[in-house]
């Protein structure tokens, strides 16, 4: 394989900093919720027009009708995980919101198995329920400080279910079609929503400061193109599981950033709390990489 012109574990480190930036940014803005949202993707998918117009528009002939109906559902989906993220925020910290949302591989878990009947190890369960208990242990101090904040970790969670609805709904369409293609269909139709959403909530679409549209550009390059372009980059040198732990890093990053930027105090709570969920995590992530790794293996032998 030819050696890449950039280290891809900096790139991979620029990619977590990037995505780290996201939860700040929605914090900073004075716009609803919705309005951030939607200006988020709607600059990621200006931004990205130039690109597919020149490069991948043929590919819209190879969209299936059932491609259609899966990348529509994975757009709504996506759009409420950005609103009940963003809106959790108002109610939450960052280093609540953050570790809550990345327990994603968790749902992914559930959704695999309910819809998928996929089987998983008993190391697997176990890491999943520590996970869990990290995240009650998180919720657990955010109620003694107020019941809202209870509230804002509960949306951090329904925003972590759609996210990862949003993933399963598209990964049969992604295999069929360029990573451009694909997220540009996605974010489109996620624009789309959100639009509709913000017409129908009432939260006006102009005016607001100078700051906040910058904010929303801010959350379109970094976080939204920069993070997670440089996390697919990574993909051709490094093995998913090393992103997906990388990823894992995102709360760290963005409480830091909120302790010195936004002066949010971190309780023993949420640095407990935080650490059994990434542990959690971590385990299961790799547990399931040695799984693929001995099914490959017996594959191989079975082929010869």
């Amino acid at each position: 394989m030819q050696e890449p012109k950039v280290n891809p574990y900096i790139a991979l480190a620029i990619g977590v900093i990037s995505v780290s930036t996201s939860a700040i940014l929605v914090k900073v803005s004075s716009a609803p919720s919705g309005i951030i949202a939607f200006y988020r993707i709607l600059f990621s998918v200006l931004l990205m027009l130039p690109l597919f117009l020149i490069k991948y528009k043929h590919e819209i002939k190879l969209v299936k009708k059932r491609d259609w109906l899966l990348s529509f559902v994975s757009g709504v989906f996506l759009a409420f995980h950005f609103i009940l993220w963003f809106e959790s925020l108002n109610y939450t910290s960052v280093a609540s919101s953050t570790v809550l949302v990345t327990i994603q591989p968790l749902f992914a878990f559930i959704g695999a198995y309910v819809f998928f009947k996929e089987r998983f190890t008993g190391k697997a369960i176990f890491c999943g329920i520590l996970a869990i208990i990290g995240s009650i242990i998180i919720s657990w101090g955010d109620f003694r400080i107020s019941g809202m904040a209870l509230w804002g970790d509960i949306l951090a969670l329904l925003a972590c279910a759609l996210v990862t609805a949003y993933l399963l709904f598209g990964q049969n369409v992604r295999k069929r079609l360029s990573l451009v293609t694909y997220t540009f269909i996605v974010y489109s139709i996620s624009a789309i929503t959100l639009f509709f959403y913000v017409l129908i909530v009432n939260e006006p679409l102009v005016p607001y400061p100078l700051e906040d549209w910058v904010y929303f550009i801010l959350l379109a390059v970094f976080p939204t193109l920069m993070g997670h372009t440089l996390f697919n980059w990574s993909l051709k040198w490094l093995s998913t599981t090393t992103i997906s732990m990388a990823i894992l890093f995102e709360p760290v990053g963005a409480t830091i950033l909120a302790y010195y930027l936004l002066s949010e105090n971190v309780i023993w709570t949420q640095i407990v709390g935080g650490v059994i969920v990434i542990l959690g995590i971590s385990l299961f992530l790799a547990d399931e990489r040695k799984i693929k790794m001995k099914a490959e293996v017996v594959q191989e032998k079975t082929s010869m």
